[in-house]
């Protein structure tokens, strides 16, 4: 297993940029996850450790060792991709075995040894006689895993490998590859626009948007404390709240607290609170609430129950809230409501450039 380092990497075609001056230090052993919306460069990144597409600007280091500019089989790599990119015509050992039969210089006894023990780890043995087009999805993708392991690379690197799965495949092939990972103690990098995959997945995760890293950080971390806006919409599901910081901001009646600690809050900023940080109480209860509270009037819309749980739709304002509820809990549509957060949850978010301002949560 190798470290990775990204230090001012880009890519760009003519004058169109995508990915720009990316940092990014990949830990040996790490399952790094690059995850972000359809067009943010992750893939791209993702090619450019690979060497299946050119560096226009900065260095790009495994292991220490400088391969910016070095072929795809000179770095050591192995990757996965989306579409499995199994040959049709091969049998399943063929397919794990055929990359090695060509490149390596170990002996046939040596390459069926690493197919036998990949097949047994992915629990594919039953399977090597058979050819892709006699396999489920979910079986070609640990073909393609298997392919991958068998080379022992430096470093795994993941295509969005399960976005052509079902659901319930997903969440199998998920605990695959997390076990994978804790047993090998491989190196990954793995990219997905599933926030799910994301959390779930990755040692730390690093957000992108729009050719740029916006955050890196342990899963939870990142959902607890975003860096921005967009990582604060982004991650998560059912993503946060945001409601404005009304004007003339203060304690009063049905007003805001202005500061807590020393930080102030600023009307025209915009607050985040997920859906499990605001707490619902009846409107009638206003009055034995303390003046100074954070809190607002609303009305309910949509209560969806989904089975552990529930999830509240509230309009406060002109804005709808999400409100995680206990499933019992009796509530009707057009019911007045109040909502009141944790305030130690609390991030204020800037209007314009949707950086953080501040945040109390843990």
């Amino acid at each position: 297993m190798s470290a990775i380092s990204l230090q001012g990497i880009s890519k760009h075609y003519s004058d169109h940029v995508v990915v720009d001056q990316l940092d990014l230090e990949v830990q040996a052993g790490e399952f790094m996850v690059l995850v972000g919306p359809s067009g943010c460069g992750k893939s791209t990144t993702l090619r450019m450790i690979a060497g299946l597409e050119d560096i226009s600007a900065g260095r790009l280091l495994i292991g220490g060792r400088d391969v910016t500019h070095a072929a795809p089989h000179e770095r050591d790599i192995a990757m996965v991709f989306q579409s499995y990119a199994l040959y049709p015509h091969m049998t399943v050992y063929m397919n794990m075995a055929f990359g090695l039969l060509r490149t390596s210089k170990l002996s046939r006894s040596e390459i069926d040894q690493r197919v036998q023990e990949a097949a047994a780890r992915l629990q594919i043995t039953d399977l090597l006689q058979r050819k892709p087009n006699a396999l489920s999805g979910g079986q070609r993708q640990r073909v393609a895993i298997g392919r991958a392991l068998v080379r022992k690379p430096k470093v795994f690197l993941f295509d969005e490998p399960l976005s052509n799965l079902d659901a319930k495949l997903r969440t199998h092939m998920r605990g695959e590859l997390e076990r994978l990972h804790a047993e090998l103690g491989i190196t990954i990098v793995y990219v997905t626009h599933d926030q799910v995959e994301a959390m779930t997945l990755g040692t730390r995760i690093a957000v992108m948007d729009r050719g740029q890293v916006c955050q890196v950080g342990a899963p939870m971390e990142v959902y607890r404390q975003p860096a921005s806006r967009f990582v604060a919409s982004f991650i998560g599901s059912p993503q946060m709240n945001f409601l404005p910081v009304p004007a003339g901001a203060g304690v009063g009646e049905n007003g805001l607290q202005a500061q807590f600690g020393d930080a102030v809050l600023q009307p025209g900023a915009v607050l985040g609170l997920r859906p499990e940080e605001l707490h619902l109480s009846s409107a009638t209860d206003s009055a034995e609430m303390p003046l100074s509270a954070l809190r607002w009037h609303g009305v309910v819309q949509r209560v969806e129950r989904l089975g552990a749980e529930a999830y509240v739709q509230i309009r406060v304002g002109s804005a709808d809230v999400l409100v995680r509820a206990d499933v019992d809990a009796a509530l009707v549509t057009q019911q007045a409501i109040l909502l009141t957060p944790e305030l130690s949850c609390l991030r204020l978010f800037d209007a314009q450039s949707g950086a953080r301002l501040l945040s109390l949560a843990a």
